[in-house]
């Protein structure tokens, strides 16, 4: 499904109000489902992102589906993204879905603030992570502050855990940085870090880019030398 742009938004009521005023009556317009897709990197894949959004759709029976993706930290204020366009294009009655809670703002104050605006507006919002949707409850309201709350507290504790993983490589004489060279075996001289990294949560794709490889080069290297993420 492609991705439609905000210019050619079909839930737009500008063309019904001209016919209004023109004397001309129309149905009313049905609801329409807008699917919000935000990753940070361009090698962010979001095809399974898009499946998910499609079956919950489909078992909710939300109607057509219309993708807004952009390619945008999330340290970007969200007002300054496509959501803030998102949200104020849709009208009450019509649905936002995001894949996860998180994906609105990176803080838990701009989730609630979002959240907030689409209680305000009339908008039914749901995330395919938890199976949650807006209904007005306070119950819907209090677990939304929780995935938030959850998902700040997780990029956090990573930050946080890397940095000290990292912080301890060098206090060893572990050579940091981003190392020179194409090819896989540029990454043996890190691999110590790479371990601290994968250790503290960080995804390949992330690790790939800080080395100036590819993820595929990395899976491969690091299967090759038997490396693999920490459990726990």
């Amino acid at each position: 499904m492609g991705v439609s742009s905000l210019t050619q938004y079909p839930c737009s009521r500008t063309f019904s109000l001209n016919l209004l005023l023109l004397g001309i009556t129309m149905a009313p317009q049905r609801p329409c489902t807008i699917a919000y897709l935000r990753v940070s990197t361009s090698e962010q894949d979001v095809t399974k992102n898009q499946a998910d959004i499609l079956m919950l759709a489909h078992r909710k029976h939300l109607g057509h589906v219309q993708f807004v993706e952009e390619t945008v930290s999330s340290r970007v204020p969200w007002r300054r993204r496509k959501i803030a366009q998102v949200l104020d294009t849709l009208h009450a009655g019509d649905t936002l879905v995001v894949s996860e809670l998180s994906r609105l703002g990176r803080s838990m104050l701009e989730g609630m603030e979002i959240i907030a605006m689409a209680t305000q507006k009339g908008l039914h919002l749901h995330a395919v992570k938890g199976d949650w949707q807006l209904d007005g409850s306070m119950h819907s309201t209090i677990i939304a502050m929780a995935f938030a709350m959850a998902a700040e507290m997780e990029r956090d504790l990573i930050s946080q855990r890397t940095r000290e993983a990292l912080r301890a490589k060098k206090a060893a004489g572990v050579q940091l940085g981003r190392p020179r060279g194409p090819g896989k075996r540029k990454l043996d001289p890190y691999q110590l870090e790479i371990e601290a990294l994968l250790g503290n949560g960080s995804t390949q794709k992330f690790i790939a880019k800080r080395y100036g490889t590819t993820a595929g080069n990395l899976h491969n290297w690091l299967k090759k030398r038997g490396i693999k993420r920490a459990k726990g």
